[in-house]
């Protein structure tokens, strides 16, 4: 009997059979997640820009297009004269500080001798005795592209100007030249006020003019943005005017009156001023600034040895800024505000064992008392004004005893305590909770300031 020859290596008898799965099939619907998904980042929303904005920087932009088409058709008039003011106005952008934000006052312009350069155009009547020829366009032109060139550089280094800064030079410029260069080339200026002491008392007025539009124009576009009064906001860039602002006028109408004797050098010599008044703005704006940051860094004390939460000085005195803007608060009176906000709780240093999540509000009324006292002998060490630690002591006074800016801490303090705590309704909860608690414990007009500030998404809410 012959046996069959067995093969070396046997197929297994239970294997299932092998069907591979095409290339573009779906998984199954049971497969676990990858472990580590990498999540999506949502699209960064900028901020809509309010339609009178908008308005604004339409008609800065067509004004400084037509005049630029205007030059680039009929030629441009004394070359000479033109480009050693576009030259001046360059090296000014070109030695910019900052993007003339409005936080500061002092800073809101952080190009001086670009500002005074562009202004001297626009009111110069004569080159060395010699009468000139440009018009209101050429002016804008020369302005407007002597900024766009200056402000290349800026870009690349992350300085650039920003949209309302352009905008508001462009139609001052513009302002101040309507205003002189129609008068002068006609020869009623000459009729009407003649070339004595009056001529420099009539550019005297129109500097003062000038800077009023210009004041007017940037709160106007700060009330756009951001909702608040408007009396306060005016009077703040009033109050801006006396300093750098006033240098800047002056350094205009004296360049003017300086080339139409001596002729185009005056400009350097008469810049030399500016620029060191710049220059000592710039180290009065970094001892601010160093200031500041010496204030914030004391009061992240209570966070880092675990008596508050992570931001929660930071979040108080924004919101506290916000509402006081709000409520018509100004210039020195913000600065107490903020400080006060931000060193508020600086007096929870002294407790033996931290109160839970850093919520004074539910202290009795006695410890929160001891807290404060101790908080405000703390900040008048510090040598901040006193104003501030007297904030800081009156903080668990009844409010109808309190200050505005006592209050308006309160009212913040409280609501970015409540909002934490409440979970993710935690916002509108602690409003109503302030709300409820209006007439007893909070200002109500201080609550609704509060209520419409978080409205404007102005200050990101503590909940969210």
């Amino acid at each position: 009997m012959t046996r069959k020859p067995t093969p070396r290596n046997p197929p297994p008898r239970n294997l299932a059979p092998h069907n591979p799965a095409p290339r573009n099939s779906a998984p199954p619907r049971n497969s676990a997640p990858p472990r580590n998904p990498t999540p999506r980042k949502p699209p960064a929303r900028h901020p809509r820009v309010p339609l009178p904005v908008r308005a604004v920087h339409v008609g800065a932009g067509l004004l400084a297009a037509g005049a630029l088409a205007h030059v680039l058709w009929s030629g441009l008039a004394e070359r000479g004269v033109a480009l050693a003011f576009g030259a001046l106005v360059v090296v000014g952008e070109l030695a910019r500080r900052g993007d003339g934000g409005q936080e500061e006052p002092q800073e809101r312009e952080p190009a001086p001798l670009g500002a005074a350069g562009a202004l001297a155009y626009a009111l110069l009547g004569e080159n060395a005795g010699q009468p000139t020829y440009h018009g209101v366009l050429q002016v804008v032109a020369v302005t407007a592209a002597a900024f766009l060139v200056g402000a290349v550089p800026q870009l690349a280094r992350g300085r650039a100007p920003t949209p309302d800064h352009m905008a508001r030079r462009v139609l001052t410029v513009a302002f101040a030249s309507v205003c002189f260069q129609p008068l002068y080339n006609s020869g009623k200026f000459a009729e009407l006020i003649g070339h004595g002491p009056y001529y420099a008392l009539w550019l005297v007025v129109l500097v003062a003019l000038t800077g009023l539009c210009d004041a007017v124009l940037a709160a106007a576009l700060v009330r756009a943005r951001t909702q608040w009064p408007y009396g306060p906001l005016l009077r703040d860039e009033l109050r801006a005017k006396r300093g750098i602002g006033s240098a800047v006028g002056a350094s205009g109408a004296v360049m003017a009156l300086a080339v139409a004797v001596a002729g185009l050098w005056a400009l350097p010599l008469f810049s030399l001023p500016l620029l060191l008044t710049q220059l000592s703005f710039s180290r009065y704006a970094a001892v601010r600034t160093t200031y500041r940051q010496t204030i914030t860094s004391l009061a992240r004390a209570t966070e880092i040895a675990g008596y508050t939460p992570q931001g929660h000085a930071r979040r108080v005195a924004a919101l506290s800024r916000a509402v006081g803007r709000d409520l018509g608060l100004s210039g020195a009176d913000l600065v107490v505000l903020e400080y006060a906000a931000l060193m508020h709780d600086i007096g929870q240093l002294s407790l033996v064992d931290p109160v839970r999540h850093g919520a004074t509000a539910d202290l009795p009324a006695v410890e929160q008392r001891r807290i404060a006292l101790l908080g405000g002998a703390v900040v008048r060490q510090t040598g901040v004004p006193s104003d501030v630690a007297v904030v800081v002591e009156r903080q668990a006074d009844p409010y109808r005893d309190q200050p505005l800016t006592a209050r308006i801490v309160r009212a913040a303090n409280a609501y970015d305590e409540m909002a934490r705590g409440e979970g993710p309704g935690g916002p509108l909860a602690a409003l109503e909770r302030l709300r409820l608690a209006t007439g007893r414990d909070y200002q109500p007009e201080v609550v609704e300031s509060l209520a419409r500030v978080l409205s404007r998404g102005a200050v990101a809410p503590a909940g969210g």
